[in-house]
């Protein structure tokens, strides 16, 4: 596993500002994430794989990933 591999992010719910660090699933992109403050059910954003990618500080594994195989791929 990629040593520089985020496993949490801070999340911000657009509804009510509410930010909380959580932990991200490792091998799936996570479609809808309730807000523990409001009660808000994200969705991910059109174009977006994810509620991660959509509303928090850092992408999912799964795009960190797919990322850094494309980085080495144009390395080489």
């Amino acid at each position: 596993m990629d040593k520089n591999l985020k496993t949490s992010a801070t999340i911000t719910c657009p509804r009510c500002g509410f930010i909380k660090k959580e932990k991200m699933p490792m091998d799936a992109c996570q479609f809808f994430y309730k807000c523990t403050n409001c009660g808000e059910l994200l969705k991910s954003k059109e174009g977006e794989c994810c509620v991660f990618c959509s509303y928090s500080d850092s992408k999912c594994p799964p795009k960190q990933i797919d990322a850094a195989i494309k980085d080495k791929v144009n390395d080489n």
